[in-house]
C-alpha cells in the first residue's frame, strides 16, 4: 500500500525582483519551491512582483486571503531605498515573530551570507498564515529555508490547532 507523505501545509512563494518582474529569468522562485516541496509543503505557485511596496503588499494579502499556511517572500530585504519588502510586510502582519527573523539572520551570518545576516526581513502571522521574508541570494535562500522549514511546521501546527 502506497501512502502519500503528510503535507506540512500549503505555501506560496513571492519573488520580489524588478528584473524578473520585467521578464528576466527568476532563479530563486524555483529553488524555494523545490526546498518547500522537499520539506513536505504543497506549493500553490510562485508570484513575481517588482520592488514596489504596493505590489508586494498586494501579493502578500492575496496569498493570505487565499488561505495558504505559509508565504515565503524572497528579495527586497536589504538597505537600499528600493528594498521595501519588510515595509510592505509590516502592513500585512497581525503579529511579528521576532525569533524567526532573528534565527534567519543568525544562521545567515554563521553560514557566511552577509545579505542574509544584514537582512531587514520580517516574519509573523497574518490571520492564520505565516509570512516570512528571505534575502534574495541563492545562498541566503538555501540557508534560510533550512532554518525556516522546521520552525514553519511548528508555527503552522500551532495555528491550525487554534482553528479547531
Amino acid at each position: 500500500m502506497n501512502m502519500d507523505a503528510p503535507v506540512a501545509g500549503r505555501a506560496l512563494v513571492v519573488v520580489v525582483d524588478d528584473r524578473a518582474a520585467h521578464g528576466e529569468a527568476d532563479q530563486t522562485g524555483p529553488l524555494v519551491t523545490e526546498l518547500l516541496t522537499e520539506a513536505g509543503f504543497l506549493v500553490d505557485g510562485v508570484v513575481v512582483v517588482s520592488n514596489d511596496e504596493v505590489d508586494v503588499r498586494n501579493a502578500l494579502n492575496t496569498a493570505v486571503i487565499g488561505g495558504v499556511d505559509l508565504v515565503v517572500s524572497v528579495g527586497g530585504t536589504g538597505m537600499s531605498p528600493r528594498d521595501v519588502t519588510p515595509d510592505a510586510t509590516a502592513e500585512v502582519l497581525d503579529r511579528e515573530l521576532l525569533g524567526i527573523s532573528e534565527a534567519l539572520r543568525s544562521s545567515g551570518l554563521a553560514a557566511g551570507s552577509l545579505d542574509a545576516g544584514l537582512s531587514r526581513g520580517l516574519a509573523g502571522v497574518s490571520g492564520s498564515t505565516l509570512v516570512v521574508n528571505l534575502a534574495g541570494s541563492r545562498a541566503a535562500v538555501r540557508d534560510g529555508m533550512a532554518t525556516l522549514t522546521p520552525l514553519a511546521a511548528h508555527v503552522i501546527g500551532e495555528l491550525s490547532s487554534l482553528d479547531g
